[in-house]
């Protein structure tokens, strides 16, 4: 059988090279449920239809979750891909560069493997359970920033306008506390970036598990800390998502509860 790890990194890798060849150039974009927030272009099928081939043609029966078209198989498996083949659509539209390829594999629900891969700096980050977290091969860990007044935090916004209302709040509450706030559009990257150390805390509501099952192993694999906002273990299809370097996470559960 071939190994996990090598055929997840080629999928990425040649998925994040069709989102490189079409930055600057003509494609379809289209709009989920008529929500001009929501889009969806021809680029991340083509990245999505990419992956998918490569991971049905090395694992024939495992199971493939991807944002785009749902379930691939029907099959009874353990083993389940789960897949975002171009995170932060809107900022690719707009020529934004934070963008990425999200591949996490799940076995009898526990997330094993996480790879994210950033196709224009051509940052590598990817975990295997119990084998730490590394950035283009070389290990990372989360930050040692002990509190909120010296951290750096990240978030992102729902596209339902009551999630984002309630973010607001929150916002308001950690630019108020926090030294800095940032907001990248893309969630696998943010909880990539908790895992390299490059922010310190981050926090979003109504996230999809193809935003989150990769990153999330990554986080934890370098040290981190994922939960929801009340400190309860971490579910990929839950609505809340926290991830810290540990440090501060206690401190962001009370400005998140409102103390």
């Amino acid at each position: 059988m071939q190994d996990f790890r090598t055929v997840a990194v080629a999928a990425a890798q040649q998925a994040g090279k069709i989102i490189a060849e079409a930055c600057g150039a003509d494609y379809r974009v289209d709009y989920k449920e008529g929500a001009i927030t929501n889009m969806v272009t021809d680029v991340d099928r083509r990245s999505e239809r990419a992956i998918v081939e490569i991971l049905h043609a090395a694992f024939p029966g495992h199971r493939i979750l991807a944002e785009e078209g749902g379930e691939h198989s029907q099959r009874k498996s353990p083993y389940r891909w789960i897949v975002d083949p171009l995170d932060g659509t809107t900022n690719f539209t707009h020529g934004f560069p934070a963008f990425c390829v999200s591949i996490g594999l799940e076995v009898e629900g526990r997330i094993v493997l996480g790879v994210v891969y950033d196709p224009l700096r051509q940052e590598l980050f990817e975990a295997e359970a119990g084998k730490g977290a590394l950035l283009n091969g070389r290990r990372i860990h989360v930050s040692k920033v002990p509190a909120l007044n010296k951290a750096l935090l990240v978030t992102g916004f729902a596209y339902d306008r009551g999630s984002r209302q309630r973010n607001l709040e929150h916002f308001e509450r950690f630019v108020l506390v926090s030294q800095g706030l940032r907001r990248t559009g893309s969630a696998a990257l943010d909880l990539s970036y908790v895992a390299a150390g490059r922010v310190d805390g981050f926090w979003e509501l109504r996230l999809s598990p193809w935003d989150v099952a990769a990153g999330s192993l990554i986080v934890t694999e370098a040290g981190g800390l994922i939960t929801d906002f009340a400190g309860h273990p971490f579910k990929s299809d839950g609505a809340e998502t926290l991830a810290t370097n540990v440090l501060i996470h206690q401190a962001m559960i009370e400005i998140l509860a409102g103390k």
